[in-house]
């Protein structure tokens, strides 16, 4: 016959049972926030520290303290109007205006302010008939920040609507689904290197397998230098990321849709329902929470874009592949300006947390 324990004693018995599974759960987990600490927390304290200082990587002079200033040379803009107007000869100016004060080009009026010493023309644009001119004083650090924009403006919804279009069509198992899935899965295990050496040999203007299979379809086309053309280069290294990365997001939405009970479907078809009916109000709702994590998470690994632009076009071809990370590298290390690249770093890691908190709001608010 079981011992039967009264209330009290019971409770008490529960209590410390939680209490010791606490205490083994948080021992279990010390291994782990050390290694946390010493290779995330105290990189981050000292880059912070770092980026506060005007330090190089071999420098015969000692660090000094600067305070903000490398923050404000990354983050420094200054948008100047621009008026249009007609010359004697006939021809037109344009004429910069800046704290009511008319100058007849730019580098007069930088020369001339202070507080725009080294500020140069970063981009010019018009609204309602009036023209601005936005100066920066790193043009390239905001260009790059621009082009990884760019990148990850392409590279998710390219990467996001094919792994979906692969997932849907590889739900039902049906033969060679388990070869399809590994050879596209194959691209993610295989080295990033190894992928642009390859790429860089199909994106060859003249040799290239992608331009060779363009001309066979159409006579009349003109072979794109794709990884020396400023308006097509940054498109291709998308285009390979995509193709690199989408056996990831597949399988992850491949879990979430056999998360979907068929019942659904089996319901809906009874009712008459249309696959593109079936589609739009079973599938994308019970994917959504599947969604949002694969789109934040493509996010997060499209800004960190690097190896495909240091193998295949180092930057180029005119600073338009240049992105967050590699200028950071490249003033880190190869220029040697440690402290102004941890300062690009930090604004990375802001970055970065941002999209973090953003999707651990939204998975929070689906729950």
């Amino acid at each position: 016959m079981p011992i039967k324990l009264p209330k009290d004693a019971e409770h008490q018995f529960n209590y410390n049972s939680i209490q010791q599974d606490k205490l083994t759960a948080g021992l279990m987990l010390v291994p782990a926030l050390f290694l946390l600490f010493v290779f995330l927390c105290i990189p981050l304290v000292v880059s912070v520290g770092v980026s506060l200082t005007d330090e190089r990587l071999i420098s015969p002079n000692s660090a000094r303290f600067v305070g903000l200033e490398n923050y404000k040379k990354l983050l420094g803009l200054q948008i100047i109007e621009v008026n249009r107007f007609n010359r004697e000869s006939g021809s037109e100016a344009d004429e910069f205006v800046y704290k009511d004060k008319r100058y007849s080009k730019l580098r007069n009026l930088v020369r001339n302010n202070a507080e725009l010493l080294g500020y140069s023309e970063l981009s010019r644009f018009t609204v309602w008939d009036k023209s601005w001119v936005i100066v920066a004083r790193d043009v390239l650090f905001i260009r790059s920040f621009l082009n990884t924009c760019k990148f990850v403006l392409m590279v998710v919804p390219i990467q996001v609507l094919l792994a979906l279009a692969l997932a849907l069509a590889l739900r039902r198992n049906f033969i060679g689904s388990g070869i399809i899935k590994l050879l596209f899965f194959t691209p993610v295990v295989t080295s990033m290197v190894v992928v642009c050496v390859v790429w860089s040999l199909m994106l060859h203007q003249q040799e290239g397998l992608i331009n060779q299979v363009i001309a066979s379809l159409w006579p009349l086309y003109d072979a794109i230098d794709w990884l020396n053309d400023p308006a097509w280069s940054l498109f291709a290294i998308a285009a390979m990321s995509a193709w690199q990365g989408v056996g990831v997001q597949m399988l992850i939405l491949l879990a979430g849709l056999q998360a979907i009970p068929n019942s659904l479907y089996e319901a809906a078809s009874l009712d008459g329902a249309s696959r593109w009916s079936q589609f739009l109000h079973i599938t994308l709702p019970g994917l959504r929470h599947t969604l949002i994590f694969v789109v934040l998470s493509t996010t997060i690994f499209a800004f960190a874009l690097f190896v495909q632009v240091d193998v295949l076009t180092q930057g180029g071809p005119q600073d338009s592949t240049s992105t967050v990370l590699f200028y950071a590298i490249e003033k880190g290390f190869r220029q040697q300006q440690i402290a102004y690249g941890s300062t690009v770093c930090i604004l990375y890691f802001v970055v970065i947390l941002t999209l973090s908190l953003i999707q651990k709001k939204l998975l929070g608010y689906e729950k």
